[in-house]
């Protein structure tokens, strides 16, 4: 899969990501003699594809990087959800590739990429993309939740939503349809509303999921063997229950944000 930024500092490179979770300041943050990571989990920069954030702290931790070039502990390359000033510039004058504009909730430790910052690009190695559909279902006024088995390999023990993956030569209205008939019995047409696919990072897989809203008043839902349950909930709620991630903001934003 190719994941599109925008380009900071240009070059390629290829390597393991090390991500963090927090904004880092190279100063006081990275040891430029060794690439040592003074905060949060630790770990090594040199050679890594450094995955954070963004950067925070005094203009300083710009040559802090350029230092680490010099001792030839400096990331491969660094992937930002937003540049700031002071790495931006560090990469710079460091020849260190660097885009950002990227989700990094998509990206996880030891993931191997291949990053190309003259164009942009950040294409994950060893991972899949599956485009699948997911469907809020509105009953009176409610929102129809199944609860997935412990058992499945696939976001086990969790609420979600009516969902399935995309067939060949299917579309995503198309699939929606069918997957709320397998699955609860309920015959549906139109959707009232959808909006542009999201992506879920699920372990080896990134889902791109195209969300839908239906309605169907009246009718009792008769489930098939692939969840255990289903409720009706009011949106309120729903934020008391183990979700799918990203399942609360596709509800408010198809239901209350339209």
């Amino acid at each position: 899969m190719i994941i599109k930024g925008r380009p900071i500092s240009k070059g390629r490179a290829e390597g393991v990501i090390l991500k963090l979770n927090e904004p880092l300041s190279f100063l006081g943050g990275v040891e430029a003699s060794t690439g040592e990571i003074k905060v949060e989990k630790g770990g090594n920069v040199a050679g890594k594809i450094l995955v954070f954030p963004n950067g925070k702290g005094s203009t300083v931790g710009s040559f802090v990087m350029y230092d680490l070039k010099v001792h030839n502990k400096a990331p491969a390359a660094i992937i930002n959800s937003t540049a700031e000033t002071i790495v931006a510039t560090g990469a710079v004058i460091s020849s260190i590739p660097m885009i950002d504009g990227v989700d990094i909730d998509l990206l996880k430790d030891s993931d191997r990429v291949m990053l190309d910052a003259d164009e942009g690009n950040v294409k994950l190695l060893d991972v899949k993309i599956i485009e699948a559909v997911s469907s809020v279902i509105l009953i009176d006024g409610k929102v129809l939740m199944l609860k997935r088995p412990i058992t499945v390999r696939s976001f086990p023990g969790v609420w979600s939503l009516c969902a399935g993956k995309i067939e060949r030569g299917e579309t995503p209205e198309a699939a929606a349809v069918r997957e709320i008939k397998e699955e609860t019995g309920i015959l549906v047409l139109k959707p009232l509303r959808y909006l542009l696919p999201i992506h879920v990072r699920e372990k080896d897989i990134i889902w791109k999921v195209y969300p839908f809203l239906f309605k169907a008043d009246g009718v009792v839902p008769n489930i098939n063997s692939e969840n255990d349950e289903f409720k009706l909930f009011d949106i309120t709620e729903l934020k008391e229950l183990k979700l799918v991630e990203g399942t609360l903001d596709v509800i408010k934003r198809l239901v209350i944000d339209h």
